[in-house]
């Protein structure tokens, strides 16, 4: 195993995201899958991952510089090392010489809401390990984001406890996104809320926070949850945002239209955006305006990357 493209020195103000690197299999579909036959879709490979999906949207804001650290297998670990630089991320991806690099196949129905079905093949993203880990990984660094897939796995959770407390060692702040309703109840709610003790911002999905905090309104959710974390910022899609602090939801931020075409991703976009925005100096509100609107330029294209530049 090796580290790749961790020689240079890093200056400024870095975000340092740590999560999943993964590859992308995305089906365009209409209308429901017909069992035991063939589906009509349009079939692309593009690369992917919640983590590195938060970086590049991070990076896109000029003058932003971000870091990721993922596992990756052989396979495709130049291929995915490309795609973050294209980007505009410094990669520093572990390759895992036992495990394949995750792949995802994401079902998109191309309806009205274009919403996605995940079948998920972690491989090895979750491999991530404390050896993984060094403290010098935050020298320069302003920010760390930690992907909630870290907590699913017990070699990733161990990596991300480290993380944690060595980011708390130095003042650095420390957000995270839950990432995956399904997931998380496999962990537990209660399990989940021990995990991040420590986080000073948690970006879940509505479901997430509802589920989180076993009720079905999503303000609610949200104070009730800011009494864990410092800061909650509860996407909602097309709902906006709503910002809550101290048990009380202070702020509501409207969504920006859009015209979905492919859901994935759309929730990243926010978080890199609103990372991008704290690091530049706006405050938490400002921040969920520009995540709003890189959730909306999200859902217009296909993937869960940025769009490439015209």
């Amino acid at each position: 195993m090796g580290r790749r493209g961790v020689t240079d020195a890093v200056r400024g103000g870095v975000l340092l995201v740590v999560g999943d690197v993964i590859t992308d299999v995305v089906a365009l579909h209409r209308g429901p899958l017909a069992p035991g036959t063939d589906t009509v879709a349009a079939i692309r490979t593009l690369p992917g991952g919640a983590g590195a999906n938060v970086a590049c949207w991070a990076a896109r804001r000029d003058g932003t510089k971000v870091r990721l650290l993922g596992r990756v297998g052989e396979d495709a670990a130049a291929w995915h090392e490309r795609e973050l630089i294209a980007c505009g991320v410094r990669p520093l991806l572990v390759v895992d010489g036992q495990a394949p690099t995750g792949t995802v196949i994401c079902l998109v129905d191309e309806g009205a809401a274009a919403e996605r079905t995940f079948l998920t093949d972690s491989g090895a993203s979750p491999r991530l390990e404390p050896c993984d880990w060094s403290d010098a990984l935050l020298d320069g660094v302003a920010r760390l984001h930690l992907s909630g897939y870290l907590l699913f796995t017990e070699p990733s959770r161990a990596l991300a406890a480290v993380a944690l407390k060595a980011a708390r060692a130095r003042g650095v702040p420390v957000s995270l996104d839950p990432a995956s309703a399904g997931f998380l109840v496999r962990l537990g709610t209660d399990r989940f809320l021990s995990l991040v003790e420590g986080v000073d911002v948690l970006l879940p999905s509505r479901d997430e926070a509802c589920l989180l905090m076993d009720v079905s309104d999503a303000s609610d959710a949200a104070a009730r949850l800011s009494r864990h974390v410092p800061l909650v910022v509860a996407k909602q899609g097309a709902g906006g945002a709503l910002l809550a602090r101290s048990g009380k939801v202070y702020a509501r931020v409207p969504a920006v239209p859009a015209v979905p075409r492919d859901t994935t991703g759309a929730g990243d976009a926010f978080t890199g955006a609103f990372l991008a925005a704290l690091l530049a100096g706006a405050g938490p509100e400002q921040a969920a305006e520009e995540g709003c609107r890189a959730g909306a330029q999200a859902v217009g294209h296909i993937g869960g990357r940025p769009p490439a530049p015209a």
